[in-house]
């Protein structure tokens, strides 16, 4: 069997990673995982579908346990104090599952080199009719340094790389978004259309790495609209671009701009844009830029 895997980082040993490897691999190993999921009533948002965060959660959910059924998931690195972390997110779905639904997520691995590994998503109802897909890009993250430690000291036989690619579009390229009052701006910058809404970030909003989980960000997000917003249209694309982790008690400002131009969809079909960038408050530093589609629902 062959294996994908460089050189370790100095200071690790192959024979020591992959002990901690073998000890994990408790499942048989599949390129391919799929989980099925019935939606209670308390995972819906108003319109009595599910809702993104709820979807973001899973995707992260199924991710890991891919991950740990490869020998490459965060419990195989304990002894390494590093773990998997979210560096970019796109999902576009054309029908979000309804209450008291069964459907299915399946996750398997696009791309894996030395920095960074893509995930791919399909979303499916109980007949395994496609309902949308995602696709992320993870990155692997000291727990002390919280900086990129790279893939290095993981082994993936390369058959569980699928390399099955998505039919979405890879995210373009994020700009700049200054506040709507900004004096002036740099070449190629943009200015937000809506006033800056703040928040600081609290307890419930972190995660066990003691950062910004990746659930509240997509709900601060979401609370950029209102209730009649989602109530004539759904949500049919979202991005996430992280740059870097915000942490407790930061304050964000979040600059909004939305797009004259309606962006395009897989299906032909067009959508609404939203850009985001949020900042730390105290220097203006942007941390996470994202974008959310949003198109008519049927019969509205």
């Amino acid at each position: 069997m062959k294996f994908i895997r460089t050189c370790p980082r100095k200071g690790l040993s192959f024979a020591h990673v992959h002990t901690r490897l073998i000890q994990y691999k408790r499942f048989r190993m599949e390129n391919i995982l799929t989980q099925s999921f019935f939606l209670s009533a308390g995972e819906t948002n108003p319109e009595q579908e599910m809702s993104v965060p709820v979807l973001v959660s899973k995707i992260i959910d199924v991710a890991t346990l891919h991950a740990n059924s490869l020998g490459i998931g965060n419990p195989a690195m304990v002894g390494l104090r590093a773990g998997w972390v979210l560096s970019r997110l796109s999902l576009e779905i054309n029908r979000w599952p309804a209450v008291n639904e069964t459907y299915s997520l399946s996750t398997w691995i696009e791309s894996f080199n030395r920095h960074f590994s893509e995930r791919a998503f399909a979303l499916c109802d109980n007949e395994g009719r496609v309902l949308g897909h995602a696709r992320s890009v993870w990155m692997v993250m000291g727990v002390d340094s919280h900086e990129n430690v790279g893939l290095s000291h993981l082994s993936l036989p390369e058959d569980m790389i699928r390399g099955e690619r998505v039919p979405i579009a890879r995210q373009k390229r994020h700009q700049l978004i200054f506040p709507i009052d900004a004096d002036s701006l740099p070449a190629g910058a943009l200015r937000a259309d809506r006033p800056t809404s703040y928040y600081t970030f609290k307890y419930t909003d972190l995660d066990s790495y003691r950062h910004v989980n990746t659930v509240r960000y997509v709900e601060l997000l979401l609370n950029q609209f209102s209730l009649e917003d989602f109530d004539s249209d759904s949500v049919r694309r979202l991005e996430l671009s992280f740059l870097h982790e915000a942490r407790y008690g930061m304050k964000t400002g979040i600059y909004r701009l939305d797009s004259r131009e309606r962006g395009v969809l897989a299906d032909g079909s067009e959508a609404a844009v939203s850009s985001f960038s949020l900042v730390d408050a105290s220097d203006s530093s942007p941390f996470l830029y994202a974008r959310i589609c949003l198109a008519p629902r049927d019969g509205v």
